[in-house]
Order: C-alpha cells, then sequence, then structure tokens
C-alpha cells in the first residue's frame, strides 16, 4: 500500500538576496535545485505547476523566538526591536510554534520582492498562496526529524548564520550570526556547541541550505557527520 505522505506532491523554496534553491518531492523522490540567480524564476518550469504543499522560507536574520507566556500581539515590533535592528518602515510578523510552546517573531523586509512573487506565483493544489516564513522557522520545524539525541540544524547564505541546537526533546539555541564568510561561520557553530557543552565529534550536523563542496569537508573534520537536507 502506498504511503499517504509520498504520494503527495512538495516543493520547499528557500529564498534570500541573492537568489532561491527549491527540493521538489514527488512520488517519494526529492530533487533539488542548488542555487539559482533570481532572473531564472519565470523560466523554472517547476513553478508552473501546483503542488499539495508549498512552503516559503526567507532567509531573514531579523527574527527571535520568545516564549509563548512573554507573547503579546501588540508587542510584536517592540519586543522583536529589543534584539534586531529595523527600520521604520520594516512589517513585522509572528508565528505560533506550539510544539515548543513559543512564538517566532520576524520582519520580511530584508530588501528583496523574490519571496512574494514566488507566493503568488506557486500555489497549492486548491489555488491558496503559501506564507512566506523566516527560514528558522522551518530550521525549528526539522529538529525532531534529526535522529541523534543530539540535533544540530542550520542554514548559512549572504553572510548570515541561522542555527538551532536541541538535545533530543528540548531547544537548547535559535540564533542568527553575522558571519561574513564561511569560516566566521564555523566560528559561531563551534563556539555554540562549545558553551552549551555538547560534543561535535558525536553529533551529525544538518544543513538546509547547499554546502560548497570544501564548505562540507571542513565540517567533516570536526563532525561525525554532514547532512544536506
Amino acid at each position: 500500500m502506498e504511503n499517504p505522505r509520498t504520494a503527495l506532491s512538495g516543493i520547499s523554496i528557500q529564498v534570500s538576496l541573492s537568489g532561491y534553491s527549491f527540493k521538489v518531492q514527488s512520488g517519494g523522490e526529492v530533487r533539488s535545485s542548488g542555487w539559482l540567480a533570481a532572473d531564472r524564476i519565470f523560466t523554472t518550469p517547476e513553478f508552473q505547476r501546483r503542488y499539495d504543499e508549498v512552503d516559503i522560507a526567507l532567509l531573514t536574520p531579523k527574527c527571535s523566538l520568545v516564549p509563548e507566556s512573554f507573547f503579546h500581539v501588540e508587542r510584536v515590533r517592540p519586543m522583536l526591536s529589543d534584539v534586531v535592528a529595523l527600520e521604520e518602515d520594516d512589517a513585522t510578523g509572528y508565528v505560533r510554534i506550539p510544539e515548543l510552546g513559543a512564538v517566532l517573531l520576524y520582519s520580511n523586509t530584508i530588501g528583496e520582492s523574490l519571496s512574494r512573487v514566488l507566493s503568488q506565483t506557486v500555489l497549492t493544489a486548491s489555488g491558496e498562496q503559501a506564507p512566506v516564513l523566516p527560514e528558522m522557522y522551518y530550521i525549528l520545524k526539522t529538529l525532531p526529524r534529526c535522529e541523534d539525541y543530539n540535533k544540530v540544524v542550520a542554514s548559512y547564505m549572504d553572510g548570515y548564520l541561522h542555527l538551532a541546537v536541541a538535545q533530543g526533546k528540548s531547544l537548547l539555541l535559535a540564533n542568527v550570526y553575522r558571519a561574513p564568510d564561511f569560516t566566521t561561520a564555523e566560528y559561531y557553530l563551534f563556539l555554540a556547541l562549545k558553551r552549551l557543552q555538547l560534543n561535535p565529534e558525536v553529533s551529525t550536523v544538518c544543513f538546509r541550505t547547499p554546502l560548497a563542496p570544501e564548505a562540507e569537508m571542513s565540517l567533516y573534520r570536526y563532525f561525525k557527520a554532514v547532512v544536506v537536507l
């Protein structure tokens, strides 16, 4: 009997200032595009069809996770501005993550319009637009899929490392670091693990964004395994 989940079609799109990538699931198989320039979106055949599930992730560094008990709708902007630099005209939003008992505050105003175009172009089977949510949201949703007790999920693009770390079901860290190159991103990754007293040698690091071969080989020197999701 066919698994209902594998029978579904889905597309997961990541967007940043420098372009986008996508993964298409169909018939239990997953195909990845790698990182592409923005000028190709109108000729990408995968964007001309509809899917059962559509995820659109924007790699915005303007996000912060707060406990549900501290959350108030009317304080989204002031609470977010306490931890990230917001311009006066930056739009803000929030998304609840019930399994963590937390709310992710964010701003998608980072100087791009590609994510909005994709949301209007790549529709669900019922014709609905998918919301554009922060990359951190999908990183946090990915953590339970990691089989190891130490769960490390990251994305790196356009000078920012997006990182979440958990042990079992306990979230230990969710943060975005300014890292102009991958060496600096590795520094913040190892610093975070050191402060959390986690040993990379017995941990698997999972990346949602594509990794250059030299970056992947560098990580293999320290981690038990490196997985590109």
